[in-house]
């Protein structure tokens, strides 16, 4: 069992997917301080804010703070327009595999038939 599990680990897929859960991790992190320390500020300049996160409204005594809801919106944004880029640009390195040619046409189902009524014919 301890052998499977080694066998399960070392395959190429669970090692591919874990170096990209880091890569991932560490994508996240630069995504989100770009967002934080970069994004929000020049937004901030437009709504008189300091920070997104501090937005807020209050209706009766609910209070509704919606920039850091904002931020992630703009991190998930920023993440799914690289993936994107990434996908596309892995999509034209990979070549895709030339279509295989295709086999010689044989005679069709009435050619034989016709074929084998000839020869019973020609046996009888």
């Amino acid at each position: 069992m301890l052998k499977e599990f080694r066998d399960f680990i070392a395959r190429g897929n669970m090692l591919d997917l874990a170096v990209g859960v880091i890569i991932g991790g560490a994508f996240t992190g630069l995504v989100t301080s770009l967002t934080t320390n970069l994004i929000s500020p020049l937004i901030g300049m437009f709504v008189r804010s300091t920070s997104m996160t501090k937005l807020s409204f209050t209706i009766f005594q609910a209070k509704f703070t919606y920039g850091a809801f904002l931020n992630d919106i703009i991190n998930f944004l920023i993440t799914a327009f690289v993936v994107f880029l990434l996908i596309k640009f892995i999509n034209k390195l990979v070549r895709k595999p030339e279509p295989e040619p295709a086999a010689p046409a044989g005679p069709t189902q009435e050619e034989l038939l016709t074929e084998i009524r000839d020869l019973l014919k020609k046996d009888n």
